[in-house]
């Protein structure tokens, strides 16, 4: 008799432990390679000065706060991960720059201080759904937040994933076998990860946007927005929507 293959389920994880995990190896993926391009824009867009606050939700590992923090803006971090927030305390104490970060979910990150800008970049939370999150209800809290968080007149910043890609990308077996929602325009992808209770899987729901309903939400939201252009990573700039492309750029401000 043959022998036998054995296989071990992989236990159900979460997004906030697969993040955590993930974090030492995050700067290796392609999508970190343009930090320095894309903090040089922000700073252009932004045009804050010296000494000016900065949220930055969803900051993840740092690589944009730290950069920031470096030309002299006083950077404040939000996270769901604590592993994400070790990586960004330590590239911080690297070069000598102060950073506070903060364990927050998004959708419920609250203060009571009043920032000149706002960042919302790489799915840093937007977009970036967990088990049982609404598609419509996550985004616009994140939203609503920022919103509170910003003084009046502050500009904000926001990447979403574009929907047109995902729409143009999609099967019909992916919409029957349901790893893609035309209702919601969520894709859903099982990342795998090791932890010390074995191997866990993570069913990752990320959330796209046409360029309509992401103008809508952030209204939504109260934010004026003065401009909606195409996004890649590593090469963020004034552009016309791709089709194709990965990521759509939202340049807002609070009244």
């Amino acid at each position: 008799m043959p022998a036998t293959k054995k296989f071990v389920m992989a236990k159900e994880g979460s997004l906030e432990e697969f993040f955590d995990h993930h974090a030492p190896e995050y700067v290796e993926n392609i999508f970190t390679k343009g930090t320095d391009q894309e903090v040089g824009f922000l700073l252009d867009e932004l045009k804050l000065d010296k000494g000016a606050t900065l949220l930055d939700m969803g900051c993840g590992t740092g690589r944009h706060s730290v950069q920031l923090a470096k030309h002299g803006l006083k950077v404040t971090g939000v996270d769901l991960s604590t592993g994400m927030l070790d990586q960004a305390r330590k590239a911080a104490e690297e070069i000598g720059v102060e950073l506070e970060l903060v364990k927050a979910d998004a959708t419920k990150f609250t203060t009571d201080k009043k920032f000149d800008a706002a960042m919302c970049v790489c799915e840093g939370s937007f977009g970036l759904l967990g088990d049982n999150d609404d598609p419509h209800e996550h985004d616009l809290a994140v939203l609503k937040n920022v919103f509170a968080a910003l003084k009046p007149g502050g500009k904000f910043i926001l990447t979403a994933l574009s929907a047109l890609r995902k729409i143009r990308l999609t099967s019909k077996e992916a919409i029957e076998k349901g790893t893609f929602d035309p209702l919601t325009l969520v894709e859903i992808e099982n990342l795998e990860y090791e932890t010390a209770e074995g191997k866990k899987v993570y069913a990752s729901r990320e959330r796209g946007y046409v360029p309509s309903e992401l103008t809508l939400i952030m209204k939504l939201a109260r934010f004026e927005v003065e401009h909606v252009w195409g996004c890649e990573v590593g090469n963020f700039k004034r552009c016309k929507i791709d089709p194709d492309g990965w990521e759509i750029m939202v340049v807002a401000r609070k009244p």
